[in-house]
């Protein structure tokens, strides 16, 4: 998808909502794979679609 086209996180209607099993499982794979602890805090949708972005830089997988 193109970056233009992408809302930001933060403008979702349902970016408050927690987190879903999805992006948890993604968030752990990534944390070890970023050779990082993965977040202890519930996080909500936004907040986890942003770390995931994180993680995938940091562990060399974003291009």
């Amino acid at each position: 998808m193109a970056d233009n086209i992408q809302k930001d996180p933060k403008d979702w209607v349902s970016g408050d909502d927690p987190m879903t099993g999805a992006q948890e499982s993604d968030l752990k794979t990534l944390a070890e794979q970023a050779h990082e602890q993965p977040p202890e805090d519930e996080l909500t949708k936004a907040e986890a679609s942003e770390l995931i972005d994180k993680m995938r830089q940091k562990a060399g997988l974003e291009e």
